[in-house]
């Protein structure tokens, strides 16, 4: 029972990244700018005409939302556990491992995303010259 309500999150989990890939426009990825238009400038634009460095900053995008996405999944799950444990105390005490695990996870995701934001602007200010 368990392996399988653990294989249809897994499975859910799976879908929801397919569909936010497909959904998920370009102008809604566009971060600061972080010199991926310098390989036109020196006319080595690419037949895909993608910079790599962009590549990676959205790979890393879809990665943190990925796993955002999980750590949610896993904060649900420990609900879940929590509200059909009738009174057992092992499974609440479980559960609420469950949940400050998930919750713990979701904090180290945001914190991770907010140091590769910080990284792109750091690095976009110095490739255009505004550091002081």
């Amino acid at each position: 029972m368990k392996i399988k309500l653990f294989k249809n999150i897994v499975v859910i989990a799976v879908f929801v990244f397919l569909f936010s890939i497909i959904t998920v426009t370009p102008g809604m990825t566009q971060g600061p700018d972080i010199g991926t238009g310098y390989a036109a400038n020196t006319g080595l634009v690419t037949a895909t005409e993608t910079d790599p460095r962009q590549m990676a900053v959205d790979i890393v995008k879809y990665l943190m939302t990925f796993l955002g996405i999980i750590a949610v999944c896993v904060i649900l799950y420990g609900g879940f556990i929590w509200m059909t444990a009738s009174g057992n105390e092992d499974k609440v005490d479980k559960a609420k491992k469950i949940i400050i695990a998930g919750a713990i996870g979701l904090v180290v995701v945001l914190a991770a995303y907010a140091i590769v934001n910080f990284v792109i602007g750091i690095t976009n200010d110095a490739l255009s010259g505004d550091i002081v």
